[in-house]
């Protein structure tokens, strides 16, 4: 998921914001919705990624803050999630240099 986000230590980056990307990895039991072909026996997608938008648009200065709130918010929500993985993402980070992203990963 890509966004357009107001995330940063430096305060131009809270202003002008930057581009990130949020990527997940979610181990669930989906047998139901595997007999059934029912959206509401499984873990929707779009549900996801609405809850991880509503994340991305609250400020944070931290990419581990910002992937700990998602990490938690998932968690909660969907309780037949057995493990998660939620990586964030900060493109062309402001150094001084050439760098791609700056990332964080959390995991169980």
């Amino acid at each position: 998921m890509k966004f357009h986000s107001h995330h940063g230590v430096l305060s131009q980056e809270t202003i002008i914001g930057a581009a990130f990307e949020v990527n997940v990895l979610i181990e669930a039991n989906l047998t139901k919705a595997c007999d059934s072909d029912n959206v509401e026996d499984t873990i929707n997608y779009a549900d996801v990624y609405d809850l991880i938008k509503t994340e991305m648009s609250v400020p944070s200065k931290l990419l581990e803050h910002i992937a700990g709130r998602i990490y938690k918010k998932l968690f909660d929500n969907y309780p037949e999630i057995i493990s998660l993985e939620v990586s964030v993402a900060k493109l062309n980070p402001p150094v001084d240099g050439e760098m791609d992203k700056s990332e964080i990963v959390i995991s169980n």
